[in-house]
């Protein structure tokens, strides 16, 4: 079945969302092309291009397009649809945003943050929180797909897709950009990092959580998560919450600080390679799902773990 996919990207590089997106669409069938729509964007297309298994890449370059607003790229994507039988997304803010307005412009129902596909008609997607798996399955003409990109490993790179140019429909002006107020740090992306340090209500203030949670986030090259709890107290800022109504995350290593591992949280992370949890209550539930636990005082058990880490 011909597949549509929607790349993320923030036009000068492609998100490693796409790829393991393109995993999943893959699993779908070939072709695959994926649709880079933005301004001045054709450094994306070219590396949406080098992902193996893709059949050509759509370019999509217009002033409308330049901050992905939802019914301009929704409107590009209708255009296009009718050559396809599935359109995929990373389910990532813009995925979230744009795909919903495709789906009912289609008339059809959207199938969301799926983990698995059992056969083209048929995925697996996670409820209640994580702690049941519904199986769904669809008789669309159309599939409209977001994908959980946490359930799928990045297709690797070695492919040489064409590029060609699609135009962008007329902006039918029914919403506007007015600014974005973004957060910038050198360390890894949240949602595709391999290693994350998080850090809970436990901590007690802003400043202790910087205190705390940086140096063993720097010890190990990772990026900073806060649960939600953290968050609400405004240790940490919204960009870095972990969780069913924040980011969900599968790195090869997840180091929980000072969490207790609400159900919320646990939906958002429990899909780690190895967890690791630093509590005092030995009665946290984030010991359920830790590979590896440490009942002790966070305050002072992980400086003693930094100054161990250091070379």
């Amino acid at each position: 079945m011909a597949t549509l996919l929607l790349a993320e990207h923030d036009d000068k590089s492609l998100n490693e969302a796409t790829a393991r997106a393109l995993t999943a669409a893959l699993e779908l069938g070939a072709p695959v092309d994926i649709l880079v729509a933005g301004l001045a964007s054709r450094p994306a297309a070219e590396a949406a291009a080098t992902l193996a298994g893709v059949g050509k890449v759509l370019l999509a370059d217009d002033e409308a397009l330049a901050h992905r607003r939802a019914e301009p790229v929704a409107a590009l994507i209708l255009s296009l649809a009718a050559d396809y039988d599935a359109i995929v997304a990373p389910a990532t803010s813009s995925g979230k945003n744009v795909l919903p307005r495709v789906a009912a412009l289609l008339d059809v129902m959207q199938l969301s943050d799926i983990t698995r596909i059992v056969a083209p008609d048929t995925f697996e997607r996670p409820i209640y929180a994580g702690n049941a798996i519904e199986t769904v399955r669809s008789r669309d003409a159309t599939k409209v797909i977001t994908v959980r990109i946490a359930a799928f490993p990045p297709a690797p790179s070695g492919g040489a897709a064409s590029i060609e140019t699609v135009a962008a429909t007329d902006d039918i002006h029914l919403s506007a950009f007015v600014g974005a107020d973004l957060s910038v740090s050198e360390r890894p992306e949240l949602s595709s990092a391999r290693v994350i340090v998080s850090g809970g209500r436990a901590l007690g203030s802003a400043e202790k959580f910087a205190e705390v949670i940086t140096p063993l986030a720097d010890s190990l090259k990772a990026a900073i998560g806060a649960s939600r709890a953290a968050v609400d107290a405004g240790y940490a800022g919204n960009d870095l919450q972990v969780g069913q109504t924040g980011k969900v995350v599968a790195p090869e290593l997840y180091v929980a600080v000072g969490i207790s591992g609400a159900i919320q949280h646990l939906a958002g992370m429990k899909d780690s390679k190895v967890i690791v949890a630093i509590n005092k209550d030995p009665e946290a539930p984030i010991f359920q799902v830790a590979d590896f636990g440490l009942v002790d005082d966070l305050f002072t058990a992980v400086p003693a773990l930094v100054e161990a880490l250091k070379p």
